[in-house]
């Protein structure tokens, strides 16, 4: 009988003794999608919640590839070959049996997940499954049918299913006696063959991004995921809802191989300064400008989030740059079309609103140790943000209305900010408030 498990594993078995004869004979496991192989997706997203060691199961034509693999990456772990492939995945499971004990991980190393699903999958036991797959082929996938919480049936053809496998188990080493009997049994044995046999528990897990890669095809798909999954989102204004992102996360879908998110954000600035530089000679062109800055300072963040190369002084740094770029913009737009105390006046007031829009949810953060947009959804929808302060930039400045521009930014940006104030004001954070926000900051440091 499977047992719960009350805590992440510090184990993970890998199966990866497939050949990928549709990839053209190469390890699947080491194909990079979004600029990581896909196995190493896996093992850093584990690694993230306390799983330590890795049980790489492969052939022999592979098996050199994936030990330099663990070596290059500083994989603690171990390569295993399972010198008979063709008895099937059910029997490569079988092959790790003595190095692991205990409760343990079993996964896929063609399979693409989400940060998002790998924390809500470790937390199961048993298959886990997905009701609502999003990403996946149906008729290629592997279905399961359930009663009363245990697969009864599994397989691509079964007619009655109620989920899909996504080829992610949390298990452990009782599984082995089922795989020791159907090892004498059967010649070849499927993971398939193995669950249905063993009646695994199922935890649902529904609708997060996952999906297998057989193809060249499903390669294409899987880095369109990545990228399409990787939109922050809660702090975009309704211009980058709507129009920003579908054209940044299009860029970034081109660029997600080749490109870091260091070297975009270099990008992002200098084509921002050049926005700024422009005003002193045609105001039109640097608008238009900066408002494609605006679309590419998202591209950083989708390709540090769909490449797994997120840090905290990328999302510091690229704030910075951003400040620099709009008080730049503003006042040079500026030099070139104002003159007179009263403009000179109202332009501070326009920069020094746009400065604090970002401090005053910064601050907060900083104060209470938890995102704004996370405790005061209002926030989200308040116009002034910076992707709706570029847009209107550029449409005021084509329309040749600067000084309009300059006196709707300054009050805008204000009044976003004394909203701002308002609703933490009005949330009223109280001791027991603030620790309910210290035991959220916990468990997104544990995850």
């Amino acid at each position: 009988m499977l047992q719960a498990v009350s805590e992440v594993p510090t184990k993970a078995v890998i199966l990866a003794a497939g050949f990928g004869t549709r990839m053209g004979r190469k390890p699947k496991g080491l194909l990079r999608v979004a600029g990581r192989e896909i196995i190493h997706r896996t093992i850093l997203l584990l690694s993230e919640l306390g799983v330590s060691e890795f049980i790489i199961v492969t052939n022999e034509e592979y098996s050199t590839a994936y030990t330099e693999f663990m070596r290059t990456r500083n994989v603690k772990g171990r390569v295993i070959t399972n010198r008979h492939p063709e008895r099937g995945n059910g029997y490569s499971l079988h092959v790790a049996k003595r190095h692991v004990t205990g409760s343990f991980i079993l996964t896929m190393a063609d399979h693409v997940y989400s940060r998002d699903f790998i924390r809500e999958a470790v937390r199961g036991r048993g298959l886990i499954a997905d009701r609502g797959a999003r990403f996946v082929d149906i008729g290629e996938a592997t279905k399961v049918k359930t009663v009363n919480g245990r697969v009864v049936d599994i397989g691509k053809e079964i007619r009655e299913w109620d989920a899909v496998d996504t080829g992610f188990f949390v298990l452990d080493v009782s599984i082995f006696k089922t795989t020791e009997r159907l090892a004498r049994e059967k010649l070849s044995m499927s993971l398939s063959d193995v669950v249905r046999e063993a009646k695994l528990p199922v935890t649902f897990v529904d609708g997060l991004p996952w999906m297998d890669v057989d193809t060249p095809e499903d390669m294409k798909k899987a880095r369109r995921m990545l990228v399409r999954t990787a939109v922050k989102g809660r702090g975009d204004g309704f211009i980058s809802r709507h129009l920003n992102r579908k054209i940044s996360t299009w860029i970034s879908y081109h660029l997600v191989e080749h490109v870091g998110p260091g070297s975009m954000t270099a990008v992002t600035f200098a084509v921002g300064v050049l926005s700024a530089l422009l005003n002193l000679w045609f105001p039109p062109l640097a608008a238009v400008l900066y408002q494609f800055d605006s679309i590419l300072d998202g591209v950083d963040g989708e390709l540090a989030r769909a490449r797994l190369e997120t840090s905290k002084f990328g999302g510091y740094l690229d704030s910075i740059l951003d400040r620099y770029v709009d008080g730049l913009f503003i006042a040079l737009l500026a030099y070139e079309s104002v003159s007179g105390s009263l403009w000179y006046l109202i332009v501070l007031v326009a920069l020094l609103g746009s400065v604090m829009v970002s401090y005053s949810t910064e601050r907060f953060k900083g104060a209470y140790f938890i995102d704004p947009y996370d405790v005061i959804k209002p926030l989200r929808y308040l116009p002034g943000k910076r992707d709706e302060r570029v847009f209107i930039a550029m449409v005021l400045v084509l329309l040749g209305l600067v000084k309009p521009f300059f006196g709707l930014i300054a009050v805008l940006t204000n009044v976003r900010v004394a909203a701002t104030v308002y609703l933490a004001w009005k949330r009223s954070f109280t001791t027991e408030n603030y620790l309910m926000n210290m035991k959220y900051l916990m468990k997104e440091k544990e995850v």
